[in-house]
Formats: C-alpha cells, sequence, structure tokens
C-alpha cells in the first residue's frame, strides 16, 4: 500500500524549529512510500477514506513538538490519527487510542477508571508507544489501509457526508475540554479561529451552552464561521476588565471568568493567561509545544489551569452521535488532497484532508 512516512531527522528537526513555515517542504522528514498491507492478529484491516491534518502533526514535522513527548511516541510510522475508513462495506470512524486492552496488558489503574487517554502503558506491552499516527507498528491515516481493533471502530450515522463524519476524532478531543468547564461560566472567551478553536465554539453550542461566546480570530475567513457556529461576538482582544501600567509593562485586572487557548501557540497561552479574570479558569485545547509563559497570573490571581488531551470511550461515542446534528461542519474543510500532494495539503487554507 501507499503511505505518507515520517521518519526523524534531528538536524531537520532544528532546522524546521527554527525557520517554522519558512522551512522548505521538500526537505521534511515525510515521504510517500510503499509498505506491505497491515495485519495483525486481533485487529481489523480498514480501508481509509480520508484522514484529517491535525495542529500536532504540523508540530511534529516542524519541530514544535515538545521533547516531553518523545518516549510516548514511536517512529518511523504512518502519520494520521483523525480517521474514517471503511470495513466490509461499512463507514466507520477510528477511535486512535492504544491502550492497555490493544497492547494485552491488564488495564493499568487509569484505563479501570474508564480514562483510556491517560492510560500509564502507553509505552509498554506488545505494542510500540503511541497512539495511531504516532505509533511505528501500526500505520496511520496517511496511507491506504489501517488497523485497529473492533471496539475502536464507531459506524457514522446515515446522512452524515464523509468530510464532517472525519471531524469526529477532533471533536471528541473539544467535548471532553469543554466539560471540565461545568459548571456552565456565563461567558467564554476562546482564543484561536483554527480547527480546535472553532470546534469548541460549536461544541458549546451543542452540548446546549447558552451564555455568550467571543472568539478570538486572527483572519476574515475564521471570523465568518466563528459567527456561523455559534459565537456572539468576534473579538480582538479582551472585552473585560480595567489595564494597568507601570514602567512599560501593562497587566489586566478583571478580565474574562472563563478562557479557552484553543490555538497551540505560546503567544495565544500568554494571552489566554493575561486575560483570564482573578478566580476564573483558562482551558488548554490547543496542543502546545516548548514556550515561554510568565506564570504569574496562576499564582497571582488564582487562576486555574485545566489540561485536556484526549477522551473516555464515551466521549468519543458522544461525537460520533452529534455528526447528526453538526450540520455544516464541513465547512472547516479547506481541501482534500491525495497522498502526493501532501505539499499542497500542508499549505491549505482550513483543514486539510488526505483520501489515500
Amino acid at each position: 500500500m501507499r503511505a505518507l512516512v515520517y521518519t526523524p531527522s534531528l538536524p531537520r528537526f532544528f532546522a524546521a524549529r527554527a525557520l517554522g513555515k519558512r522551512f522548505p517542504k521538500a526537505l521534511l522528514p515525510l515521504g510517500l512510500k510503499e509498505l506491505p498491507l497491515p495485519e495483525r492478529p486481533g485487529f481489523l484491516r480498514v480501508r481509509v477514506r480520508l484522514s484529517g491534518v491535525c495542529g500536532s502533526d504540523l508540530g511534529l514535522l516542524y519541530g514544535k513538538n515538545s521533547p516531553f513527548l518523545a518516549p510516548f511516541f514511536s517512529f518511523p510510522a504512518v502519520l494520521g490519527h483523525e480517521i474514517l475508513g471503511e470495513v466490509e462495506g461499512v463507514r466507520v470512524v477510528v477511535n486512535p487510542l492504544l491502550a492497555c486492552r490493544d497492547r494485552g496488558l491488564p488495564p493499568c489503574p487509569r484505563c479501570q477508571e474508564g480514562e483510556e487517554g491517560l492510560c500509564e502503558n502507553v509505552a509498554e506491552g506488545d505494542l510500540a508507544p503511541g497512539m495511531l499516527g504516532f505509533n511505528r507498528d501500526l500505520p496511520g491515516g496517511w496511507g491506504e489501509y489501517t488497523l485497529a481493533r473492533p471496539e475502536r471502530l464507531f459506524p457514522v450515522p446515515d446522512g452524515v457526508p464523509d468530510e464532517r463524519a472525519v471531524l469526529a476524532e477532533p471533536l471528541a478531543v473539544v467535548l471532553r475540554g469543554l466539560k471540565k468547564l461545568r459548571p456552565w461560566p456565563g461567558e467564554v472567551l476562546v482564543v484561536g479561529m483554527g480547527t480546535i478553536g472553532l470546534l469548541a465554539v460549536r461544541g458549546l453550542r451543542l452540548l446546549g451552552y447558552g451564555g455568550r461566546i467571543l472568539a478570538l480570530a486572527k483572519y476574515p475567513h475564521q471570523a465568518e464561521l466563528a459567527r456561523a457556529f455559534g459565537a456572539d461576538e468576534v473579538v480582538r482582544g479582551p472585552t473585560r476588565g480595567r489595564a494597568y501600567r507601570a514602567y512599560g509593562f501593562t497587566a489586566l485586572r478583571g478580565g474574562h471568568e472563563a478562557v479557552i487557548e484553543a490555538s497551540g501557540s505560546g503567544r495565544g497561552f500568554r494571552q489566554a493567561l493575561a486575560w483570564a479574570r482573578e478566580g476564573g479558569r483558562v482551558l488548554l485545547l490547543g496542543a502546545p509545544g516548548i514556550e515561554v509563559a510568565d506564570l504569574s497570573p496562576l499564582w497571582f490571581r488564582e487562576v486555574a489551569l485545566l489540561g485536556s488531551y484526549t477522551y473516555r470511550e464515551g466521549e468519543f461515542r458522544q461525537a460520533v452521535e452529534l455528526l447528526k446534528e453538526a450540520e455544516g461542519l464541513e465547512a472547516l474543510v479547506g481541501g482534500v488532497f491525495p497522498l502526493e500532494g501532501w505539499r499542497e495539503a500542508l499549505s491549505a487554507r482550513g483543514k486539510a484532508l488526505f483520501r489515500p
């Protein structure tokens, strides 16, 4: 089968980290290769229909991901963990987690609690470290086929188009994070209107949130989608609080009750910390990397920082079920590309998808 394989290279990692999106795509450690058809006892072969490009994939390619994560992923690997596939003619969304039960191990304490996304054995057992898309033993979705255990496959509701169905995995990420904001605040500021930020806006409305949503958008097309997905207002900065200045520095008093950081950037994280009110909450949804941030707001204003990574099985199932009522979510898609068009996919505006 054909697949896009990421092969680590420290010189390219540091060069890409230094240059960012200016780094030549031809030099990225990604290549289209021919691989044997995957097979493994207890796993089903899934023909990939669509697979998304996630911010964490871009972070890996451009050297932004933290070395802290290195022991929990394994390479070389076929990337892609947002996967819509097909098994015996049935469309399925793939839950990419590889926890104790996938690794042939008795459940760890977190898996016993149903928290497979926090599995303590993610680098143990019969499989290499990491989830699908970050695992050298099992191919991710940027190839013609992947492998998954039957319980990791969720049928797509009838009438849901492929371009919406493939968004189930990032929607599950968002749903889990949003639940950590309960009891609901009266107002939420969402920083960053990429895929995760826009899904956060729509996800709040899908979960029945009736409060005010403010969206911080960088580009006009993001602002337009934010409004269409349920934002009450698109803003350029904080709309609450009083600014105080001394010695050339500015700090806010007051601010927002809850801030969702969805950009995955250091700037967005710093903004979220600075704009949360005293006793407020910051939800970190965007995949962070190595960044410099002033943590004094956490201490001085007693702001709570909430991290959210993946999901429970029930949260993934809920995301798939909500696809039916999430009409228009496919507007996030900025283009569908063949595997050989990966350079164009990485430059796409909006969510890029591969159709192997």
